[in-house]
């Protein structure tokens, strides 16, 4: 059993930024967390907290941009220096993709990256960093056992129809499917479920993570059905930067017709479409909430009606609904979202409490539904980092 000094921590690594958690003793009591930001591009910036949200480290590095591998020397060395007396027993990462192979926390070695490596092609923008920060673990504290933990995990369980595309074997024996993804944050949801609400532990939920990447996902008994996310973290709902659901014909003009090479079609699809490409003023809801700009108006009314398309669609798989529930940065602050979420699932049995919503967020899980709704619907805070937490604390206490 672990003693109350041994941490884990949880490194969550994206294309310019590195996030940590470090997580105490038995119950894994959040003890710190913090970021590496602005990697590659110049005044890369170190902040971390105490579990109270108290700042207790900060540095800038204004003469040269750090990266993945500088940004985890750093780290390594400030928590080696500032962990008073607790003992780093094993690192958890987010890693994007698991392919049709890694169904749940994988110990992570050098094989098992060289496997990974091989997925790179799935997910082009989110593998790469994922992985750099564990071969720099390998490299600077290889004593230390890390495990990968991957947000396509929690779908595999979804039935063989609800993966399928309508593609030849020879295509599709090459690993394209949907895979979906968010599935930590799905998870993590379902593991909650049976706290704040006994009678959805076996119901038909679907839970919605918008962000700035977003999705939204069917769970039947608390195991994923069918999720928006598909081959890539780019299809379903429209995202920060990202366009979502695409006709692929699209994609075919604009390579064809405006002569588009395949790194600028990518570069629209994921950094120039979504609420910043369709308001023009930000990928931001807050931003946009606060604009008078009609098209701001616009990027947020096809986020709600998208939501609404989805909704309809993934009760359809379930065959009926239970519960909503809300997660994610625009899922847990956004009031007018979710009250036009739920406005447009009126027809499914969601009967909004007005009051509740408006003081739902902060931190704390809550229903904002009407005691007479035949749907709930729930505001639930993501909480990705404690899923991988517990995954890593569990595989490695069981080996």
């Amino acid at each position: 059993m672990p003693g109350p000094n041994d941490a884990v921590v949880v490194i969550n690594a994206g294309s310019s930024s590195i996030k940590f958690s470090l997580f105490r003793g038995a119950d894994l009591a959040p003890a710190l967390k913090g970021k590496v930001e602005n990697l590659y591009a110049g005044r890369t910036r170190f902040v971390a907290f105490d579990a109270s949200g108290m700042p207790v480290g900060e540095h800038t590095w204004n003469d040269a941009p750090l990266d993945h591998e500088q940004a985890m020397r750093f780290l390594i060395d400030h928590a080696a220096e500032h962990l008073q007396g607790m003992q780093v027993r094993a690192v958890g990462h987010r890693i994007v993709h698991g392919g049709a192979r890694y169904s749940g926390p994988q110990r992570l070695d050098g094989a098992v990256l060289d496997e990974l490596e091989q997925l790179i092609p799935l997910a082009p923008l989110h593998l790469p960093h994922n992985l750099a920060p564990v071969r720099a673990v390998m490299a600077l504290a290889p004593q230390v056992p890390q495990v990968g933990c991957f947000d396509t995990a929690f779908h595999t369980a979804q039935p063989a129809l609800a993966q399928a595309f309508a593609l030849p074997p020879s295509i599709t024996e090459r690993g394209i499917r949907r895979y979906g993804f968010h599935g930590l944050s799905y998870e993590y949801i379902a593991s909650r479920v049976p706290d704040f609400a006994p009678g959805l532990a076996g119901g038909r939920v679907v839970a919605a993570h918008l962000g700035n990447g977003a999705s939204m996902c069917a769970m039947h008994a608390g195991r994923s059905v069918a999720s928006t996310m598909g081959f890539t973290a780019v299809d379903g709902l429209p995202m920060g930067t990202r366009c979502g659901a695409l006709d692929p014909g699209v994609v075919l003009y604009l390579i064809d017709e405006l002569g588009m090479d395949v790194p600028a079609v990518q570069r629209l699809l994921y950094q120039e479409s979504g609420l910043l490409g369709v308001s023009g003023v930000s990928a931001d809801m807050r931003t946009l909430e606060a604009s008078d700009d009609p098209r701001a108006r616009l990027a947020i009314d096809l986020l709600v009606y998208r939501i609404g398309r989805e909704l309809g669609s993934l009760a359809a798989a379930l065959g009926g609904l239970d519960a909503l529930v809300f997660s994610g940065g625009i899922g847990e602050n956004s009031v007018a979202v979710r009250a036009a979420a739920c406005r447009d699932a009126a027809w499914l049995g969601v009967t909004l409490d007005e009051a509740a919503n408006a003081a739902a967020g902060a931190g704390k899980i809550s229903r904002i539904s009407s005691a007479s709704s035949k749907v709930e619907a729930w505001v639930v805070p993501a909480n990705e980092e404690l899923m991988i937490a517990r995954h890593t604390a569990a595989l490695v206490e069981a080996v």
